[in-house]
């Protein structure tokens, strides 16, 4: 049996849905929005899945974890109490210093990159971090690829290696602005079980990609139909698909074309069901940014279930270069509702250059 410490970050992802691209200073912005929070629900998933008693576990007071352990059977040890009722990453770092003190075996906190940034300036390497997946960006390599993926890595903590994993974050006020500005905070240690803990992402030079990726989007303006509603993005792949139309993309954000015109820029979930609700025939360009793998639920958040659920599984055209691919052993999939994720099938076909593709596995 080992101690666990396991903290919540209640406001994580808030921003993802409503197009905010990151919660970081804009978690009143996301309220005004219509945002509500995300961490709570991947929280119970993961501790739905967990085996009770198999650890011991230490944790925050509050909606920073103890409510959410009691709900799911596991009896916690409070060790920390934060001041109000809205949290901040000190709550997050103060708790964690209280499980470095305590000697947890590891550290298991849902969040995002500002939350395993946060985790980490307080634990360094000292203690192992697994995070599960509950942010906008997460390009940090400690991330567990879904919620149930973590659950077993817990509950096999014995069998899993530890290994290296990048703790990055990007500028958010340049992530908003479409400039991807990323940060290596250090090198934590991570359990991982086999295909469970992706890679850190990478940033593409896109001196090298430029020309696999014009010959994609040309194949993508090639093959589309006029009577269908297109939405594009995110990443530097599918941003050349809107720069072969003529236009310039959002790099980092969802935008709308139709009979080959942008008819919507930088969409959030509302936004793209308001479009869904117009046009009835409608898919869906998507690409795995950075070498994650992630088609679906890592930066792309406005994608939400109900955007994937109506527009259906078999809608989503995938597309990445051979360099990317190369990096890239899998797909992964977290559509944020595991109902919804399971319709998906257990390989892809991705493009990668003019009427050029292969199949990839897909991993939920």
């Amino acid at each position: 049996m080992m101690l666990i410490g396991f903290v919540v970050n209640p406001v994580a992802g808030m921003g993802g849905a409503v197009g905010l691209k990151g919660t970081d200073g804009a978690v009143e912005e996301a309220k005004l929005r219509g945002a509500v929070p995300v961490s709570p629900g991947r929280a119970r998933i993961l501790l739905s899945l967990i085996v009770p008693g198999v650890h011991t576990f230490l944790t925050a007071g509050g909606p920073m974890g103890e409510s959410l352990l009691a709900e799911n059977g596991h009896p916690a040890d409070v060790v920390y109490v934060p001041d109000g009722t809205e949290t901040t990453g000190e709550d997050t770092r103060k708790a964690c210093q209280v499980f470095t003190d305590r000697g947890c075996d590891l550290i298991l906190f849902c969040g995002g990159d500002g939350t395993a940034r946060d985790v980490f300036a307080v634990v360094g390497d000292t203690i192992p971090l697994l995070g599960v997946p509950s942010g906008v960006k997460m390009y940090s390599g400690i991330f567990a690829a879904t919620p149930a993926a973590a659950a077993d890595c817990v509950n096999r903590l014995e069998e899993a290696v530890m290994t290296d994993a990048e703790v990055m974050d990007i500028d958010e006020s340049a992530y908003r602005d479409g400039r991807l500005a990323v940060t290596l905070t250090g090198i934590a240690r991570s359990p991982a079980l086999t295909g469970h803990l992706p890679s850190s992402k990478w940033a593409t030079d896109a001196m090298h990609e430029g020309r696999a990726q014009a010959e994609i989007a040309r194949f993508i303006i090639d093959i589309m139909r006029r009577d269908t509603l297109y939405l594009i993005g995110a990443g530097s792949t599918t941003a050349a698909v809107i720069q072969a139309l003529g236009e310039d993309g959002t790099l980092l954000g969802i935008d709308a074309v139709f009979d080959g015109d942008i008819i919507a820029r930088d969409l959030n979930e509302e936004g793209i069901l308001h479009l869904l609700n117009r046009y009835p025939r409608v898919q869906a360009v998507v690409s795995p940014i950075g070498a994650q793998g992630f088609v679906l639920g890592r930066g792309t958040q406005q994608f939400s279930p109900a955007v994937v659920e109506r527009i259906g599984p078999e809608n989503f055209i995938v597309i990445a270069t051979e360099a990317k691919l190369s990096r890239t052993p899998a797909l992964y999939l977290d559509a944020g509702n595991p109902e919804i994720s399971s319709k998906f099938p257990d390989s892809l076909q991705v493009i990668c250059g003019y009427a050029m593709a292969r199949r990839m596995p897909l991993i939920q």
